[in-house]
């Protein structure tokens, strides 16, 4: 695989030469970005796949909506519907895409919405519901949209710097497009990271003179579905952990240093389900020689899963900044959006 993709290499000179192009036709104002007069918070990332922005979002959703009302607009990625959508009680998964329908089954008190044009779904968005700010999931390359505030999430063991553009590395830009960025959060850390790793990783980054956070995901102590258990429970029951996420690695390092015993079936990002895998699942389950037994997922997942599996449950992961740097963040998010609403 990794001489395939030197292989492709000259395609990813073109790519850059491409991406280059078109961020400077935006940057000088050829090309046109619309501004809006409420705070768009836009989360982000230069390189594909699982970054951390879904618990990202949620941490912003659970700081300022006490006090704010929120709004999260995302093109939900392999949706069946086009066009805008305003979310409610009835959407499924496949219509709306599972990170946009756990945002709203989560926090209720937000609204939620998908389009895959930013600039129309942001209009549309204020016009319907009012809200007094609106982050965007996933838009840090959608520059039609001049955001008033950047947040990009680089992975700790796998940061923008060390990469290259598609299709040779993950990037979808350049590593110069982190100079539009506000704030640098270096996310999926270990919770023990010294702070002499974290200076070596500010020193790879400080050539974009940004603030650099450091995060790590932290799971839940209750899994749940219609009932609920508690984490350390797990190694009572035989376990069938599914997962179509980016990168399941820590939750299966998870599981296992809680001493769980469980069988993985692992799928790719944002996975549909067809019937016949649904079935090969039931089947697997009805394999497992327990009694006390039970089907495991993401949070992401469970929203694809819970109408067709039974015994399904999911463990919440939540953001959490290393030492204090939470109260630095938040500081720079509400000083941000206080001079924004004056």
């Amino acid at each position: 695989m990794k001489f395939v993709r030197f292989l492709l290499f000259p395609l990813a000179i073109l790519y850059d030469v491409v991406t280059t192009i078109r961020n400077f036709l935006f940057d000088t104002s050829y090309f046109k970005s619309t501004s809006f007069p409420i705070p768009i918070i836009v989360v982000g990332n230069l390189s594909v796949g699982g970054t951390g922005k879904t618990p990202q979002i949620e941490y912003l959703i659970r700081i300022l909506k006490k006090e704010l009302k929120v709004a999260v607009l995302s093109r939900g990625y392999k949706r069946k519907t086009k066009g805008f959508v305003l979310l409610d009680k009835t959407h499924k998964a496949l219509e709306v895409g599972d990170e946009p329908l756990q945002y709203f089954k989560k926090f209720e008190q937000i609204a939620v919405a998908v389009d895959a044009n930013r600039v129309e779904g942001i209009q549309i968005l204020i016009k319907k519901t009012a809200p007094e700010i609106i982050l965007l999931d996933d838009a840090y390359q959608h520059r039609k949209v001049k955001g008033s505030f950047y947040i990009l999430l680089t992975k700790f063991d796998d940061l923008f710097t060390d990469d290259f553009l598609l299709p040779t590395g993950n990037l979808r830009e350049s590593s110069t497009g982190a100079k539009r960025t506000d704030v640098i959060v270096v996310t999926k850390c270990p919770e023990d990271l010294s702070n002499k790793q974290q200076e070596a990783i500010k020193l790879k980054l400080k050539k974009f003179d940004k603030s650099i956070f450091f995060t790590t995901i932290s799971y839940g102590n209750i899994v749940s579905s219609d009932k609920k258990i508690k984490v350390h429970e797990l190694k009572n029951y035989n376990v069938l952990l599914i997962t179509g996420i980016a990168n399941p690695v820590p939750l299966v390092h998870f599981l296992e240093q809680k001493k769980v015993n469980f069988k993985h079936l692992e799928y790719a990002d944002h996975h549909h389900f067809s019937s016949s895998e649904i079935q090969q699942i039931k089947q697997e389950f009805n394999d497992l020689k327990s009694q006390n037994k039970m089907i495991l997922t993401t949070e992401k997942d469970y929203t694809r899963l819970e109408s067709v599996l039974d015994s399904l449950f999911y463990i919440e992961i939540e953001t959490c900044f290393l030492g204090n740097q939470n109260i630095d963040f938040n500081c720079l998010i509400k000083n941000h959006i206080q001079k924004i609403r004056g």
